[in-house]
């Protein structure tokens, strides 16, 4: 029987008797040899000899005893020559794959000892390795996919694998006819006895989809089976080509449509019918083709099929064929078998919910159609991520070891009756909770995030909940933190494991950007979001800062040179008095500006930053709570705000001489959010809600009209009063089904944001502080006025309701707006969703505007905009982001997008 590669050994034994005995040899040519392995018989009698001493010839590189070990034989062994002891060992050092050549030469006999030199050629080394006709990007893919290293021995098991993964990576990327020689060359520059090997490889033309047909579809279209193929898809480019030039067989010309009938394929329409003798329109793209990811889509199908109730339908064949035009078309015959619909559906085994409950919640009827899939996820024996079905529902109530087993009681015509069998088995108590991967945080941290607490029952809602919420704390990769639960059934109890990854929670904030009044300013921040108060005094605590509480420090210096500087500080405790999830905060902020950098009531820039100023002073201290009702998603904040503005020389109302003095500014806010959201930098499900009022003490209610109104405005605004209500929602949608290692998919973010600005009396003057300013990048949420800046992207700050108005000047009796309301539409995609690097892209659509009172508010007056943007979070920096918006109100007749576009850059903030 022929191999691919067979030994020949040949023994010559020259003896010369007398007192003189030459060598005796004993040979292996290298394996291309044909003959088979074969030891010839001497004439004279087998003698049985000692070996006495054994030496290794011609190794370079290999240990001389290795080979002495590896060969089967040692000295002291006896063999018989003639015989085979010796083929055995050369057949031992043959499946190493390391030599070319092998010989065995005996080179003394002393009686019945025998000495033996074992000769080796060894394979060549391999010194360098180079890919030919390919682009460097693709030589260098190809260096880590070949799996070649520098000093490898060069076998031909080498080459061919080298060559598989070659064509494997081509045909990935759509080229299915690789061609390539495989030469090798030596190169004594790096090591003796070394080759390079030379790839010459020859792509050819990229091999694209241009059509997919399908046979056997009787109830469901085309398009609907093509949708279900996502990496299989034909293209969308025009051709124009004769019907009639398909040699399909051989011999006979066919035509496409008589190809296709021979699969039973009919052209839908008539229409198509009469043009195809003479011309076919067809849009197609290019599209590569996958083999890998083509039977993954087949299998799609088939699942496809199985959820309308198909649950016998097969792929009976496919076939994939060239093209008129040189790429490749695919026709896929199909039987859909019968469809099946569900039945009779009983349950037995549940003593703790009720069948009508269970019934509730599997939500499937008698006469529904068959979905093995649907009915799987219901139960739970596919899990989901909703827990909305039969299995979370026990899990959740602790019934670890539950079981569910579905099993076919009947099958008749196209019905099929089920018996759910349940084993519930006891209620699981946790055990032990251990946490481990917290390199810098202290675990405490973690354990009063977590609702798996020891001696309490098990379920499945706390464990989904607890990993939310320490993925949330912005210390961990959220990513990977997993948990492992670990039942015990003998004891009825459950060890919970969880697992997390320390990620950089400290950021340097670096900002810049154009901010209406103040003009370019930056921004200098320093975050440290895991710091430790209680380590303050210990000196080995500081890398650089005391770490491991999951408290936040945060310094933040803004400044655009002598004209504008503002700082600030803020301390907050998540957990005050570390048994409660009661966040207390407090916060210091002073801020300057001079009328040098903008005033409104002249309307240009000037003036000395010593002579006219306006300063604002001011500190909050605020305690929340985390609400149990109605879920403990709410959470209820109080915070006390005092600011304090100094004004010399200052121009800030129009007409009016409120130039000096000191203003200020008690006030109580409260706010009730709910926050649902899965990641708090790449949300993909969930809300942010948030209702909140402001309230100062109602001074003008104290006093009658004729006494308020004798005051001087310096009097009326020594304490300022007003009511502010904000109303900010968000709500994200999960578009299309996650694909990739880290679960890509569309995410679509909707958003509506309120505000409004009231005083408590009629008499009372509205204060010009604590309004609202729309349009342009929102380079700090709170400007120095007490302004909050509502950002717009594709518009300059507005100063006019009116959406025609698009005047930059600031009018001299602008104060801002008392009323906005701004909506907003993203459709988000990630580009990597890594914690180092989390990179997405949006389309975005605006709609929003500024009111001067209520009487002139309409809701429907808004200006809009639309546009695109990308967003980088760094651990270090925080955001990075850009947006380039249009702003439809802008454009002139005539003009398109000139004039009507805006370019924003954000470093270190989120614009509102």
């Amino acid at each position: 029987m022929k191999r691919c590669f067979r030994r020949h050994v040949v023994l010559i034994l020259c003896v010369f008797w007398g007192h003189h005995l030459l060598a005796q040899q004993l040979s292996a040519p290298s394996p291309a040899s044909t003959d088979t392995t074969e030891i010839p018989v001497l004439p004279s009698n087998p003698k049985s000899y000692r070996i006495a001493g054994i030496t290794v010839s011609g190794a370079r590189y290999l240990d001389p005893q290795l080979l002495v070990s590896v060969s089967g034989i040692s000295v002291g062994d006896r063999i018989i020559l003639p015989g085979d002891g010796l083929a055995k060992v050369i057949q031992n050092l043959w499946k190493q794959h390391l030599f070319s050549n092998i010989q065995i030469y005996v080179t003394k006999i002393d009686g019945d000892n025998i000495y033996l030199d074992i000769h080796v050629t060894e394979r060549p080394r391999l010194a360098n390795f180079y890919f030919r006709g390919v682009s460097k990007t693709e030589a260098d893919e190809l260096k880590t996919k070949t799996d070649l290293h520098q000093g490898s021995v060069v076998t031909e098991s080498m080459k061919i694998n080298a060559e598989v993964a070659i064509r494997k990576y081509f045909q990935d990327k759509g080229y299915r006819n690789v061609s390539m020689q495989i030469s090798e060359r030596p190169d004594t520059s790096v090591m003796l006895n070394a080759v390079d090997l030379i790839f010459n490889i020859h792509k050819g033309k990229k091999v694209k989809i241009s059509e997919i047909f399908f046979a056997g579809n009787d109830h469901v279209p085309d398009a609907r089976l093509k949708a279900e193929m996502k990496n299989t898809k034909e293209g969308m480019r025009l051709t124009l080509h004769p019907a009639r030039d398909v040699n399909v067989y051989g011999g006979e010309s066919y035509s496409l449509a008589d190809y296709l009938h021979q699969w039973g394929f009919l052209y839908p329409s008539k229409t198509l019918r009469l043009l195809e003798p003479y011309f076919r329109f067809k849009l197609f793209n290019s599209a590569k083709f996958n083999q890998s990811k083509y039977d993954e889509d087949k299998a799609k199908i088939i699942e496809y099929y199985n959820s309308l109730g198909y649950r016998d339908a097969t792929i009976v064949d496919d076939t994939i064929y060239q093209a008129p035009n040189g790429n490749i078309d695919i026709a896929i015959k199909i039987n859909e078998g019968r469809k099946y619909y569900f039945g009779n559906i009983t349950w037995s085994g549940n003593t703790k919910y009720p069948d009508t409950l269970l019934n509730a919640i599997l939500r499937i009827h008698k006469g529904d159609p068959y979905n093995l899939d649907l009915f799987n996820k219901r139960l739970g024996i596919t899990p989901t991520q909703q827990g909305d079905d039969i299995s979370s529902l026990y899990l959740n109530d602790g019934y670890l070891f539950f079981r569910v087993t579905p099993v076919e009681t009947r099958v008749y015509h196209d019905t099929i009756d089920y018996d759910i069998r349940i084993t519930e088995g006891p209620q699981a108590t946790i055990n032990k909770v251990t946490i481990s991967g917290n390199d810098r945080t202290n675990e405490h941290v973690i354990r009063r995030e977590l609702r798996t607490i020891p001696g309490e029952k098990f379920s499945r809602a706390d464990l989904i909940r607890s990993q939310r919420d320490v993925a949330q704390l912005g210390m961990f990769d959220p990513q990977k933190v997993s948990v492992n639960p670990q039942p015990n059934p003998d004891n009825g109890t459950v060890d919970i494991g969880w697992s997390v990854v320390e990620k950089p929670s400290d950021q340097l904030e670096l900002s810049a950007g154009w901010g209406g009044y103040i003009g370019l300013t930056g921004t200098l921040g320093l975050s440290f979001n895991n710091f430790s108060l209680r380590n303050i005094t210990n000196p080995r605590a500081w890398t650089p800062l005391p770490s491991g509480d999951g408290q936040k420090l945060s310094l933040r210096y803004q400044s655009n040179g002598k004209f504008y500087h503002s700082y600030s500080f803020s301390f907050t405790e998540p957990w005050l008095g570390g048994k409660k999830p009661n966040n207390f905060t407090v916060s210091l902020y002073n801020s300057f500006i001079a009328s040098g950098v903008y005033n409104p009531y002249t309307g240009f820039f000037g003036g000395s930053a010593d002579s006219s100023f306006l300063r604002s002073t001011g500190f909050t201290v605020a305690l929340g709570k985390r609400l149990t009702w109605p879920d403990d998603y709410f959470t209820l904040t109080g915070a006390v705000n005092f600011v304090r503005y100094t004004l010399k020389n200052y121009q800030f109302f129009y007409g009016n001489p409120l130039n000096n003095g000191d203003i200020n500014e008690l006030s109580l806010k409260l706010t009730l959010a709910r926050s649902s959201v899965d990641a708090p930098i790449y949300p993909r499900s969930g809300s942010n809600i948030v209702l909140s009022g402001e309230f100062t003490p109602p001074y003008s209610l104290f006093e009658s009209q004729s006494v308020y109104e004798g005051k001087t405005l310096a009097q009326k605004f020594k304490y300022i009063e007003y009511q502010k209500y904000r109303f900010d929602a968000e709500w994200y949608v999960p578009l299309g089904r996650p694909h990739g290692t880290d679960q890509k998919q569309f995410v679509l973010k909707l958003a509506a944001k309120y505000g409004f600005l009231g005083k408590y009396s009629s008499h009372a003057l509205l204060s010009p502080f604590e309004r609202f300013e729309l349009g342009g990048d929102g380079l700090s949420n709170y400007a120095i006025y007490g302004k909050e800046i509502i950002s717009q992207r594709g518009y300059e700050v507005y100063y006019s309701s009116d959406p025609k108005d698009n005047a930059q000047t600031q009018p001299l009796n602008y104060q801002g707006f008392t009323i906005f309301n701004k909506y907003t539409v993203e459709l988000r995609y990630p580009i990597t969703l890594n914690p180092s690097s989390t990179i997405f892209a949006l389309l975005f659509f605006d709609a929003a505007n500024g009111y001067e009172n209520f009487q002139k508010y309409n809701p429907f007056l808004l200006r809009r905009d639309a546009g695109i943007g990308m967003r980088f979070y760094l651990p270090m920096f925080g955001l990075l982001g850009f947006d380039y918006g249009i702003g439809f109100d802008r454009m002139q007749p005539g003009q398109g997008l000139r004039n009507a576009t805006k370019f924003s850059f954000m470093l270190g903030y989120e614009p509102e």
